[in-house]
């Protein structure tokens, strides 16, 4: 086998294993100090994963190892390079970016979600992103309004 075969042919194989990027969110990258601190911790996690793959041997598995952590850790140095930290406020008057706020639903349901990034948004452990359709829709209402998210009525209960 050539040596232009054997380069050519792990050339082929670096690009294979080069996965895209993750897609950036085109928003504001608004942060909450937990959610600054969350996208720090998950930088380096990826870098320790990435540098455990670095120690493989076999060529192919060490770049098929790296691939996965070499692109997140490009994704989260992208998002903490685009971080705007937004100091906590006190509650206040208007739901605003990192408040905690109780609504009822036109069905009943009364949820509770703190307002937060789009990295830091989890709405099963209770925090939705400011660019949600709740989210956007809630931003600058007081207690007591009600607006209109899709089909479905909510009204704000209180505000954290």
């Amino acid at each position: 086998m050539s040596v232009a075969f054997t380069r050519e042919e792990s050339a082929e194989t670096a690009a294979e294993l080069m996965l895209p990027n993750r897609p950036i969110s085109p928003h504001p990258n608004l942060v909450t100090v937990s959610g600054l601190e969350a996208l720090e911790e998950a930088m380096a996690q990826a870098r320790a994963v990435y540098d455990a793959a670095r120690k493989i041997e076999d060529a192919i598995e060490r770049r098929r190892a790296a691939a996965p952590a070499f692109r997140d850790m490009r994704y989260f140095a992208e998002r903490l390079r685009s971080a705007q930290l937004v100091p906590s406020s006190a509650p206040g008057a208007v739901v605003a970016f990192g408040n905690r706020v109780t609504f009822s639903r036109d069905d009943g349901r009364r949820q509770i979600f703190r307002i937060v990034c789009e990295d830091e948004a989890d709405p099963r452990n209770g925090s939705i992103s400011y660019v949600s359709p709740i989210g956007r829709a809630l931003i600058g209402k007081s207690v007591g309004e009600a607006v209109f998210v899709g089909d479905h009525e909510i009204e704000v209960l209180n505000i954290d």
